[in-house]
């Protein structure tokens, strides 16, 4: 069962963090200011509601799982949590509850893009990382093999 939630949890939150990023670019480019007002706050409401949650669940059935695990993917995937959990916490929440508000109030300025540019590099990365666990995982889980190995 911890693997499943595990799963669940993780791919829960890719899909979260995918959403926001890919909605916010769609918005930017191809809606109106109230457009992004809108879509800023569902990211702040229901968004961080689901999204953190998710991670913490994460992590903690990660956590979980890790203590009867061993190897380099394992070491790997510890390694990566720490930075998407900071990344998280300090720039991606505070950026969105800072836009949120901002265009709320109609503020598009340069700081607003400012920290909307901040958002999106932070957000890809930690989609990045995220991706890069979520492969480790189902290497682990032995449904996804290196390339190499299948060639041979």
């Amino acid at each position: 069962m911890p693997k499943q939630i595990h799963f669940i949890a993780a791919l829960l939150a890719t899909l979260t963090i995918a959403a926001f990023f890919s909605s916010t670019v769609a918005v930017e480019l191809f809606g109106s200011p109230e457009a992004v007002a809108t879509v800023k706050a569902l990211i702040v409401m229901p968004g961080l509601f689901i999204l953190v949650p998710a991670i913490a669940a994460t992590g903690g059935s990660g956590f979980f799982l890790s203590k009867s695990r061993q190897g380099r993917l394992v070491e790997t995937k510890k390694k990566r949590m720490p930075f998407i959990a900071a990344n998280g916490l300090l720039v991606l929440m505070p950026c969105a509850i800072f836009l949120n508000r901002w265009a709320s109030a109609g503020t598009f300025d340069t700081t607003f893009y400012m920290v909307q540019s901040v958002e999106l590099l932070a957000g890809a990365m930690n989609l990045t990382l995220m991706g890069l666990n979520i492969r480790d995982g189902l290497r682990m889980s032995g449904r996804f093999r290196k390339q190499a190995a299948n060639a041979r």
